[in-house]
């Protein structure tokens, strides 16, 4: 038997950018790994929320700042209506504001335009894959959102001591996932996983993973 994608399902992606030289620029990309099959493609949240309906993509590649109704607000209507669908955020925004919002309205990636075109393909693969895909400056801002919260909870929790990648797992580990899932969600080892789980207990001085929920919940950082 021949080895190809055409014996495989393709991951179908959607595209949602208001500008047209970006919408070419990945589909050109998108061209070049023939694990993905581009279905659609929208140029304002509304119209990607309607092709989503009808195209059930697997992946949405999703802008923020749109003519109508913008990525934040695509995102929470697809994820209400898809609650499966993977959304990857592409976009020129590396603020809080933008980071903390989509993070927590469940997207699976946030890719800066700034960077190479090849850190999205990375994200695409990384989120087909039950991963996730951070650029460098989202983890960084989700820990300074934790600081900034801390800073209005006594007693202090110290999660200034984690790193980027110990807030990741503190978050998941806090909302119920087991070791093995964020292993695969992360794209590491579970024994790394269970690494940072005990550090983390350790910089916290905590016993259970329970204690990192209550935590997280005071924090606004899952839902209770």
């Amino acid at each position: 038997m021949s080895a190809g994608y055409e014996m495989e399902d393709k991951t179908k992606i959607l595209i949602v950018d208001d500008h047209r030289v970006v919408i070419e620029g990945i589909r050109s990309a998108l061209k070049e790994v023939p694990e993905f099959e581009l279905v659609g493609e929208a140029m304002d949240g509304q119209r990607a929320v309607e092709l989503a309906a009808s195209l059930t993509p697997d992946i949405v590649i999703m802008d923020i700042s749109m003519p109508g109704l913008g990525g934040l607000e695509a995102t929470l209507q697809l994820k209400r209506s898809l609650p499966d669908i993977q959304i990857v955020v592409f976009t020129i925004y590396s603020d809080r504001q933008h980071v903390i919002a989509l993070f927590k309205a469940g997207v699976s990636a946030y890719v800066l335009k700034q960077d190479p075109l090849s850190d999205l393909i990375l994200a695409l693969k990384a989120v087909k894959s039950g991963g996730t895909y951070f650029s460098k400056c989202a983890p960084k801002l989700i820990l300074g959102h934790v600081q900034e919260l801390e800073a209005t909870h006594k007693p202090k929790d110290d999660l200034e001591k984690l790193s980027p990648r110990e807030v990741e797992v503190f978050i998941l580990l806090a909302d119920g996932m087991s070791v093995k899932n964020i292993a695969v969600k992360l794209y590491i080892s579970p024994k790394t996983v269970e690494s940072h789980k005990y550090n983390i207990l350790q910089k916290l001085n905590l016993s259970t993973p329970t204690d990192l929920t209550k935590i997280a919940i005071r924090k606004n950082l899952i839902n209770p």
